[in-house]
């Protein structure tokens, strides 16, 4: 019992998070469990096969409001879940030992891109209605697929701002299409943890305790977005996944230091700093009556 409420804080940790951003459940939740010890490969597997039903309904509720481009969730969906089974068996063949580092650094980058894109960030700009091509979508959907499925998440951050970037498509259908594709990478994952691990080395507490803190967690997450600014929310949240990731790279590299704490401490306090001023600035350029924004990403 101990164990699933353990996780169950991880998962309403990281469902506040994934709800106030619009991202980072999986950066956030196997961030988590790599800290308390659970191994990256079945950290990875219980983020995935927690967030087939997430997934599915999140997809639902795009549709419903149409929000979903099909023929853009179709070519970046099958190359996506390609990439997803496959990022799932070597993570699922990796030891222990060589799979941490790994799997640390890329959660790092993707803490990084929190920071960048919520506390540096500005609105994209929508430009252009063309659909993007299949020369675009099935290289990002192979890559976003076996970034999620080796770094425990990573879809969202890494297929959405590219495609926002591109100007081709309106940001509600990309975030719209891009959620519903992450199903079709989700499932593919979860079915490449469950053949690479055989099941054995799954703990359905875990999953359990993910599951039941994200259903929990929904109403808090919404009163973050309402009373808590992204970019503050964004420092806060990016300076935990880099203090907690680069503290997983220093020992695994055996370069633990005081200066080297020291330097990686300072930076997460010029984030937090920098996410505080900046959230100052736009409450004060923010009239009271204006609506409060709603998060840009998935």
């Amino acid at each position: 019992m101990e164990r699933l409420i353990i996780f169950a804080l991880v998962g309403l940790a990281a469902q506040a998070v994934d709800g106030s951003l619009g991202m980072a459940y999986g950066v956030t939740s196997s961030t988590l469990l790599v800290a308390t010890g659970v191994a990256p490969a079945v950290a990875s597997a219980s983020v995935h096969l927690a967030e087939v039903g997430t997934t599915f309904a999140s997809g639902v509720a795009h549709w419903r409001l149409g929000n979903v481009d099909w023929k853009v969730v179709a070519k970046i969906a099958i190359p996506g879940g390609i990439g997803a089974f496959a990022g799932a068996t070597v993570l699922s063949n990796l030891s222990t030992e060589s799979a941490t580092p790994w799997v640390a650094g890329l959660l790092l980058l993707l803490g990084l891109y929190i920071v960048a894109r919520f506390v540096f960030g500005k609105p994209p700009v929508f430009i252009s209605g063309r659909r993007p091509g299949l020369g675009l979508l099935a290289p990002l959907g192979l890559f976003g697929g076996f970034i999620d499925a080796t770094g425990g998440g990573g879809w969202g951050p890494v297929t959405t701002p590219t495609l926002i970037s591109s100007r081709t498509l309106h940001p509600r259908k990309v975030i719209g299409s891009v959620s519903t594709a992450e199903f079709v990478t989700t499932v593919s994952a979860s079915v490449g943890f469950l053949v690479g691990l055989a099941g054995e080395a799954l703990d359905w507490r875990v999953i359990g305790g993910l599951l039941i803190g994200g259903v929990v967690a929904a109403p808090l997450a919404a009163y973050l977005v309402k009373h808590l600014s992204l970019p503050m929310l964004g420092g806060l949240v990016g300076s935990i996944i880099l203090v907690t990731n680069g503290r997983t790279l220093l020992r695994s590299f055996e370069a633990e230091s005081v200066a080297a704490y020291g330097l990686l401490f300072a930076v997460a306090a010029v984030i937090i700093v920098l996410a505080v001023r900046k959230a100052g600035r736009r409450s004060a350029e923010t009239p009271a009556t204006e609506p409060e924004p709603e998060p840009a990403n998935v």
